[in-house]
């Protein structure tokens, strides 16, 4: 379970790094909170989330490092998911972006990933995601959707090191 709880919660938390591109798109250290609603949480039936997981879909505030090159092929930071997902038909505008997520593994299923950026260096973010979850011996149904806003700290990102880059077709 508590390997389920941290793939969850990375997903969810990276998922919606992609709110922090921003209008001019300059790389950097950004500030980002994330809180997640399950529209079909994997939990058995009347189990209720601990506060502070995954699940539980409390705000969370973390740094990210965003990269030029992550600026270059994606807009903004994608999703991750120990390598069991990939991000395709990116759309880059100005101003904004969109994507697919494809997973597969222990956790399976389709989402969109969108962000929008302003020039002031604020962004948000959405990602939607609908499949299954491996729990143990069991399969659940799951659909969560992340919610971001982000603000840019500045060029220099210090002790936070960059996400990898995902799978892309």
């Amino acid at each position: 379970m508590r390997s389920i709880r941290i793939s969850v919660l990375l997903c969810c938390c990276l998922a919606a790094a992609i709110a922090l591109a921003q209008g001019s798109r300059k790389p950097g250290l950004w500030e980002m909170t994330t809180s997640t609603t399950w529209q079909q949480p994997p939990m058995p039936p009347g189990m209720t989330a601990p506060a502070g997981s995954a699940f539980s879909g409390a705000p969370h505030t973390t740094q990210i490092c965003l990269t030029q090159a992550m600026i270059d092929k994606y807009g903004a930071p994608m999703p991750q998911s120990h390598g069991d997902c990939q991000v395709s038909n990116v759309s880059i505008a100005s101003g904004s972006m969109s994507a697919d997520w494809v997973c597969s593994g222990q956790m399976s299923g389709k989402g969109t990933i969108e962000s929008h950026w302003t020039e002031d260096g604020h962004a948000t973010g959405k990602v939607h995601f609908t499949g299954t979850m491996q729990m143990g011996s069991r399969s659940a149904p799951i659909e969560w959707t992340s919610g971001s806003t982000s603000m840019y700290k500045g060029p220099d990102c210090g002790s936070v090191k960059p996400m990898p880059m995902p799978n892309g077709k």
